[in-house]
């Protein structure tokens, strides 16, 4: 069985809470672009249970005040990719949050339906 690279990362959390941590990614798209990760090895966010899945909302909410202190960004994508036909390549559920920035792009219209660059303009 292949190591987990999330089981082993915990250490460079800079938050965490009861069942997640919270680290900078490793090959980020934005300043200040974050994973959250739970704890518990689980393959997607359908495998969170009820405890986790609130402590996921507050995680979420906490990352995000300590990044608009910190980096001031203009808006957010939140993404989590659930399974390979997704794009998941580490089976261990993290949800990116990813700080937006006035200019970043030229034009962010669609967001995350950019996931399938044909259907982002609509």
């Amino acid at each position: 069985m292949e190591t987990c690279p999330f089981c082993a990362m915990e250490e460079k959390a800079y938050h965490e809470t009861e069942y997640f941590y919270a680290l900078f990614d490793g090959y980020p798209v934005s300043k200040g672009h974050t994973l959250i990760i739970p704890k518990r090895h689980i393959e997607t966010y359908f495998d969170l249970d009820p405890e986790e899945a609130g402590d996921l909302h507050h995680i979420i909410m906490t990352i995000k005040k300590r990044l608009d202190q910190k980096f001031g960004p203009d808006g957010y994508n939140i993404g989590i990719n659930n399974g390979a036909a997704a794009g998941q390549t580490v089976f261990h559920l993290h949800v990116h949050i990813i700080p937006r920035y006035e200019g970043d792009m030229n034009d962010p219209r669609g967001g995350v339906r950019g996931v399938i660059p044909s259907k982002r303009i609509y």
